[in-house]
């Protein structure tokens, strides 16, 4: 017969465990979450669900975006704008004429060497009519803003229809 006793009176009790690296953990992670971490830039005041599309391709570098946010605005702004299609540049509201000027603006806001590469994103909600994208792109035709990217998110194309009905 086996005794386990044996195995039980062994002395068991570990040592204390230190806390000396924990400091150091701490402002390890602190610095993580600085580095990775971005401040939101633009407060979203139209209703934004962006179409899904097959052929996706990713822009690496946000730096040289200026971005357009087109849909319906949302709950909280619709007492004081409206309801209707708007269209939403750096916080505020802009009319379909004033866009070509906001679009110089951010242009212009942009360094000198990137300003020849910049890229407007036009990111509609997949309710909006296409009549205000073709008006939209009439108006940064106009003040020579020729790239344009549409944002969308990759999937199948039919689930644009299902949303909009």
């Amino acid at each position: 017969m086996i005794k386990f006793n044996s195995f039980r009176s062994v002395n068991r009790n570990l040592p204390a465990i230190s806390t000396a690296s924990l400091p150091d953990i701490v402002f390890i992670l602190l610095f993580f979450f600085m580095t990775v971490t971005t401040i939101k830039e633009q407060n979203l005041m139209v209703e934004n669900t962006l179409p899904k599309a097959t052929e996706t391709e990713k822009l690496d570098k946000r730096d040289r975006i200026i971005e357009i946010f087109v849909g319906n605005s949302t709950n909280t702004h619709q007492s004081m704008m409206g309801s209707g299609t708007r269209i939403q540049m750096n916080n505020r509201f802009v009319a379909i004429e004033e866009v070509g000027d906001y679009a110089l603006q951010a242009l212009y806001q942009m360094p000198e060497h990137l300003r020849k590469v910049a890229t407007v994103s036009i990111k509609a909600d997949v309710a909006v009519k296409m009549g205000i994208i073709e008006d939209l792109k009439k108006e940064l035709r106009l003040v020579n803003l020729l790239k344009i990217n549409y944002t969308t998110f990759e999937g199948n194309v039919f689930d644009n229809q299902m949303r909009v009905d």
